[in-house]
């Protein structure tokens, strides 16, 4: 049969086998990786619009207790925010407490989906927020 007998084919025949198993399961995670990526970013965009429907801005009229009374960025409709028992509260970037927040800050508030009143974080700033900080 010559030089091209039954083992040199077998073995020639085998490494292909082996070589297109690993191409095989090479492309089928790279599918898998980009099924993940195309379900994962609608889902990241769809809690970020979540996050803004319970995030709104405006400026701090005063601190009662455990609450804030805040107007919206335009001034106007005064409004009271009960604070979660674990609320999040800063103050330019640095961790603060709600008595730390005095009148005419600016203040962002995120409230507890579905309850508008009560306020999970509220960050508060000497300046106004930028557009970008939504």
């Amino acid at each position: 049969m010559g030089v091209w007998g039954p083992r040199i084919w077998s073995a020639w025949l085998g490494f292909h086998e082996k070589e297109s198993l690993m191409y095989r399961v090479l492309s089928l995670c790279l599918v898998v990786l980009a099924v993940a990526l195309f379900v994962a970013v609608p889902a990241g965009a769809a809690d970020k619009d979540k996050a803004d429907a319970n995030t709104h801005m405006g400026k701090v009229v005063k601190v009662e207790g455990n609450k804030i009374v805040m107007v919206g960025k335009d001034g106007k409709d005064e409004h009271t925010h009960t604070l979660a028992p674990d609320a999040q509260i800063t103050l330019d970037g640095k961790e603060a407490k709600l008595t730390d927040l005095k009148k005419d800050l600016f203040v962002r508030v995120t409230t507890k989906e579905g309850d508008k009143n009560t306020a999970l974080r509220v960050e508060a700033q000497t300046k106004a927020f930028d557009d970008k900080d939504k």
